[in-house]
C-alpha cells in the first residue's frame, strides 16, 4: 500500500477530531480546510448507489447544469457535417469536424472532455464507440450530447453542464467546483447534482438507493456526508 504524504496525514488528523458523518455545509468547510495543496484543488462528490449496473434498467446516467459551473476549462469536440462547423466553432467548440476526428480517435486521441454529435452522423460513430464509451465520452440523447441544436449544447457544456454515469461498482462521481469557490456556491452545486441523482432513481431499484455520499478535494481525504440529509433534505 502506498504511503500517504505528510499533508494527507495532517488532513486525516483534522478529520479524526470530527464525528462523522456531517451535514453538507460542515463537509464543505472540512474539505476546504484540508485542501492544502499549492494549486486550486477541485472538489467532487462521490455517491454510492444501491443499483446493479449490469442490468440496463438500473443504469443511472444523466446530466445536470451546475448553477456556478465547474471552474475548469471544458474541451469540446463536435462531430457533425460541414454545414454546422462554423456554428459550432462560433459557439465555443474547441474541435469541430467528422472524418478527421473519427480517424484521430481510432488512433488513440481522446484529449477532450465532452463529445457532441448530430443525429445524422451517429451511425459513423459506431467505429469509435468502444473507445469513447469506457471514457464516458460517447454522445447520448439522454445527456443532450446527441442533438441538432449544436450551438445550445456547446454553450451548455461551457456554462457548467456535467454528464455522469454510474460505474460498474454502483458509484457516481462528479466535480462540483474548486476550493476557491465560495461555500455557498459549492453547496448549491452539490445540491443540484444530488437532487438530479435522486430524481433519476430507477423504478426497478429496490431497498436503499443512496447508500453513501462523500465530499473530497483533489489531494485530500473524503468527508462522509449524512445520508439522511442528502436523501430527505435535498429536494
Amino acid at each position: 500500500m502506498a504511503k500517504k504524504g505528510k499533508r494527507y496525514q495532517k488532513a486525516l488528523e483534522v478529520l479524526g477530531n470530527v464525528a462523522m458523518p456531517v451535514g453538507l455545509e460542515k463537509a464543505i468547510e472540512l474539505v476546504k480546510q484540508t485542501a492544502t495543496a499549492k494549486f486550486d484543488e477541485s472538489i467532487r462528490v462521490d455517491i454510492r448507489l444501491g443499483v446493479d449496473p449490469r442490468h440496463a434498467d438500473q443504469m443511472v446516467r444523466g446530466s445536470v447544469m451546475l448553477p456556478h459551473g465547474t471552474g475548469k476549462t471544458v474541451r469540446i469536440l463536435v462531430l457533425t457535417k460541414e454545414g454546422l462547423w462554423n456554428d459550432a466553432k462560433n459557439a465555443g467548440a474547441d474541435f469541430v469536424g467528422l472524418d478527421e476526428y473519427i480517424q484521430k480517435i481510432q488512433e488513440g486521441w481522446t484529449d477532450v472532455d465532452v463529445v457532441i454529435a448530430t443525429p445524422d452522423v451517429m451511425p459513423q460513430l459506431g467505429r469509435i464507440a468502444r473507445i469513447l464509451g469506457p471514457r464516458g465520452l460517447m454522445p447520448s440523447p439522454r445527456t443532450g450530447t446527441v442533438t441538432n441544436d449544436v450551438v445550445g449544447a456547446v454553450q451548455a457544456a461551457k456554462a457548467g453542464k456535467v454528464d455522469f454515469r454510474v460505474d460498474k461498482f454502483g458509484n457516481l462521481h462528479t466535480g462540483i467546483g474548486k476550493k476557491s469557490f465560495s461555500n455557498a456556491a459549492l453547496k448549491e452545486n452539490a445540491e443540484a447534482f444530488i437532487r438530479e441523482v435522486i430524481r433519476l432513481r430507477p423504478s426497478s431499484s429496490k431497498g436503499t438507493y443512496v447508500k453513501s455520499v462523500t465530499l473530497s478535494s483533489t489531494m485530500g481525504p473524503g468527508v462522509a456526508i449524512d445520508r439522511n440529509e442528502a436523501v430527505n433534505t435535498i429536494r
